[in-house]
């Protein structure tokens, strides 16, 4: 599998990654390790995941794997901390918070460093300035090696990256994961032109749109989905939609011509995107993970590219169309 940089940091990661949000509640142990393993054969490196997942459950099934599957320093392990769904406040980026959940993930994880430590969301009751010194601590600690953030405006992650880069001795932040599929290319306006700018790398969590550009939803909610999940239901209904429907029917069109899966289109187009480090799979099984690996193979001819770029465009108004160059204000 290709390495990439993940920004202008030293820091290489695979360009595809594995993401673990339905382990330890949607996937169980024994799932958990058939991917793990087809990830580490496939030549994947980057395993994203989070505290919040399965309520830590998904670190402490990393940690049981990573014992006898991979050597510690083989893998880029990924986690995120901010989350607090059951406390007042959806957000909680204090330093307290911060450092307290940093050390619960170590401990789950069974190891004493993580490669990339992420800022889960913004929290606006916090200064800014002590979430980010919350990261400074965790570098100079030496229980964090990288930093980045998740789930930041483009506005957000600017100001982030410009604060971490104005002394050498704060972490600089390499890394913003972001939501970007097809169905979600928001971040095109203005994160991804900060992400070049500014020298972080971008992370795409579900680049196939939340499962509907897989196609499975064209003639209704399989029992089986996320659709039909109590837990995921609100969360794939945002692309259960008209507009959603027409690309999703571009890209299984294209995938026909191709003959490979609409799966497989869908990621490879997310994944060959400027500015992409690494696209997360967040596969619920074994053989959802094999048919998305697949995808490593293929390569989109331009034509195809550009046939979904434009029927999934997205509109640019004032002011961020000033600095695109397209007088229709469009991506």
């Amino acid at each position: 599998m290709h390495q990439r940089p993940l920004g202008r940091s030293g820091l290489a990661v695979s360009r595809l990654a594995l993401g673990t949000m339905t382990w330890g509640r949607d996937t169980d142990p024994d799932d958990a390790a058939e991917q793990m393993k087809l990830f580490l054969e496939a030549g994947g490196t980057l395993i994203d995941t989070a505290d919040v997942y399965g309520a830590g459950d998904a670190e402490t099934v990393i940690g049981s794997l990573l014992d006898h599957l991979v050597p510690r320093d083989e893998v880029v392990i990924a986690t995120k901390a901010g989350l607090t769904p059951h406390g007042w406040r959806a957000r909680d980026g204090s330093r307290g918070n911060l450092l307290r959940s940093l050390d619960a993930s170590l401990r789950r994880l069974g190891t004493d460093y993580v490669d990339l430590w992420q800022v889960h969301g913004y929290d606006v009751h916090t200064p800014f300035e002590e979430t980010l010194s919350a990261l400074d601590h965790a570098v100079s600690s030496g229980r964090v090696r990288y930093v980045g953030v998740s789930n930041f405006s483009a506005w957000q992650t600017a100001r982030a990256a410009t604060w971490q880069s104005a002394y050498p001795t704060r972490a600089p932040i390499v890394a913003a994961q972001m939501e970007y599929s097809l169905l979600e290319r928001g971040i095109e306006r203005e994160l991804l032109p900060a992400a070049a700018a500014l020298g972080f790398g971008v992370l795409a969590w579900s680049p196939l749109g939340r499962g509907v550009l897989t196609g499975k939803y064209r003639n209704g909610r399989p029992l089986d989905s996320r659709a039909a999940s109590e837990h995921y239901a609100p969360f794939v209904q945002t692309y259960l939609e008209p507009r959603s429907s027409s690309i999703v029917e571009a890209v299984v069109i294209a995938a026909g011509g191709l003959g490979v899966s609409p799966l497989e289109v869908a990621l490879a187009w997310v994944r060959d995107r400027p500015g992409l480090a690494a696209v997360i799979l967040g596969a619920r099984t074994a053989g959802q993970l094999q048919g998305a690996l697949r995808s490593e193979e293929l390569t989109l001819p331009a034509e195809i590219a550009f046939a979904l770029e434009d029927v999934s465009a997205i509109d640019v108004g004032y002011p961020e169309r000033e600095g695109t160059g397209d007088p229709h204000g469009a991506l």
